[in-house]
């Protein structure tokens, strides 16, 4: 079988963090027999709106740069898509492009897309109507594609590394957050409930100056080592898609504090897998970090269900085994 994926946030160099989990199932379904090209931003013109901060923020500012980024992509994926069997897009905007290249296409939700499509449903419903195909990386997204007219919706989270053995913790405990320093992180939630308590923090974004402790983005055996360091990891997000921090730090045995949110509540179950917290809730945050830091029994409990749940829902075997019969169903005949 012969895929084109496009997508608008891929890594550029081994350390580059932006769209990892993208290129990482890429090179599983590679392995897997499927010959897939990759259409990113590096092979159109993105007029300088594609990293960073990404596409849709930098859209609303410049948005008369939205007619050339489409006209560069949907010409760049028609070339790549000639001998394809199927259209692969992430990001339920980037469909737009596939409807010109003539192919069956399936779309994957992360949830920014949501997030726009929920304030421009009329453009959103035929996208999703369109495809042959909708995969949403959890639960929350799949409600709202459904919730806008999709009809085939198969919820298939993001594939995780399960490292086959997780060390102890380093000593005294602390808490570790890994991720873009923005609000829809809930950066000032943990920077007013972690004051005082030892916190390590990796990332970088607007909000640094909360957080200036920060050590920026670290490449990927640093953050794994953080992951195996910490006793705690935070995930106070406003909204998350998926939440691929909280599922890294559930797949190495370390229990979250996560809120209440999105995807985030597929992956953590309050006084199971971890603590749910009520999002933009300093106080409640708060009491959960200083609970788990307090309990080493609680912490070790929490962490290995933690790390069981991960195996059984996003082990790379089974998310890359739905993806491709979501594959085989977009290419068979109608019935």
């Amino acid at each position: 079988m012969k895929v084109a994926v496009l997508t608008t946030s891929y890594p550029r160099h081994a350390d580059d963090h932006l769209g990892r989990f993208v290129a990482d199932g890429v090179e599983r379904l590679r392995a897997a027999g499927v010959e897939i090209e990759v259409v990113d931003a590096r092979a159109f013109r993105h007029f300088g709106l594609a990293y960073g901060e990404g596409v849709a923020p930098r859209l609303r500012k410049r948005p008369w740069l939205g007619p050339p980024l489409f006209v560069s992509m949907a010409a760049t994926l028609r070339r790549a898509a000639r001998d394809a069997d199927v259209v692969h897009v992430h990001w339920l905007q980037n469909a737009a492009a596939a409807l010109s290249a003539g192919k069956p296409y399936v779309v994957t939700l992360h949830g920014t897309d949501m997030a726009l499509a929920a304030r421009a449903p009329a453009l959103a419903r035929p996208l999703l109507r369109r495809a042959r195909g909708v995969i949403a990386v959890s639960s929350a997204l799949a409600a709202e594609a459904r919730r806008l007219g999709a009809r085939d919706v198969r919820v298939i989270p993001n594939g995780i590394d399960i490292p086959p053995t997780v060390g102890d913790p380093a000593e005294p405990p602390h808490v570790l957050f890994a991720g873009r320093l923005a609000p829809e992180k809930g950066v000032e939630e943990l920077a007013e409930a972690a004051r005082g308590l030892p916190l390590v923090v990796a990332g970088d974004g607007p909000l640094r100056g909360l957080l200036p402790q920060t050590r920026g983005f670290v490449s990927r055996p640093e953050l794994e080592r953080l992951y195996e360091e910490a006793s705690v990891v935070a995930c106070p997000s406003r909204r998350e898609g998926f939440g691929v921090v909280c599922a890294e730090a559930m797949a190495r045995g370390r229990p979250v504090v996560a809120s209440a949110v999105g995807g985030l509540l597929d992956l953590v179950r309050d006084g199971e897998t971890g603590l749910l917290v009520p999002p933009r809730d300093p106080a409640a945050l708060r009491a959960a970090l200083e609970r788990l830091l307090a309990d080493p029994e609680l912490r070790a409990r929490l962490g290995a269900e933690a790390r069981r749940h991960v195996e059984r829902h996003c082990a790379w075997e089974a998310v890359t085994s739905a993806t491709l019969a979501v594959y085989r169903q977009a290419v068979a005949p109608p019935e």
